[in-house]
């Protein structure tokens, strides 16, 4: 059994959710002179299957490359990325205010899928898993949005929109993992991560 993993991300909540299954993590973050975010952009006629997969791919070959460049203890890397699709459409992190108002648009009224990629590498050992959910925003009025736009919380969530914030008001309905439409779905991480000998 190892001692601790490290999380490559910056979300606060994918920390959270590690905290609250006992698993003990040291973040492993991109130095200020990786373009962390080029990896994320959305190949032309990419699925939203394909393309989280993908981008959770990518973000694991960095973070397990950075380890190795910083010469830190080995331990096992986790890696996740969330997408929110409606229908084939990709909805990533909103620009800005205006970009979150126009997708929070698209989602009002409508039921929309949330993929959560998983991977960890420990050793030349790899696993990673994709859990899927459903969301149902209720119809939302055009000031509803712009005070939620407005209030900040879209802004580097995808979709535009955090399901454990302010937007937990206008969610009609949830079928899934909660967790991975946090960010992180608990269950198939703990799975994976018992896999490669870490105790959750």
């Amino acid at each position: 059994m190892t001692s601790f993993i490290y999380l490559a991300s910056q979300s606060p909540r994918r920390s959270q959710l590690l905290d609250q299954i006992g698993v003990l993590h040291k973040l492993l973050l991109p130095a200020p002179d990786e373009d962390a975010e080029s990896l994320e952009a959305v190949l032309r006629g990419e699925s939203p299957l394909h393309y989280v997969k993908r981008v959770t791919a990518l973000k694991l070959d960095a973070a397990v490359f950075r380890m190795k460049n910083r010469q830190l203890p080995v331990a096992p890397v986790l890696c996740s990325d969330t997408t929110v699709a409606l229908g084939r459409e990709i909805l990533g992190k909103p620009t800005d205010a205006k970009d979150a108002v126009r997708m929070l648009q698209a989602l009002s009224g409508q039921t929309h899928r949330v993929l959560t990629a998983v991977a960890v590498q420990s050793g030349l050992k790899r696993l990673s898993t994709v859990s899927l959910s459903r969301v149902t925003f209720a119809a939302l009025s055009q000031a509803q949005i712009k005070a939620y736009a407005d209030s900040g919380e879209p802004m580097g969530k995808a979709g535009a929109y955090g399901v454990q914030g302010l937007a937990a008001a206008h969610i009609s309905g949830i079928h899934g993992s909660y967790s991975g439409i946090m960010g992180l779905p608990v269950h198939e991480t703990a799975v994976l991560l018992r896999q490669v000998g870490v105790r959750c």
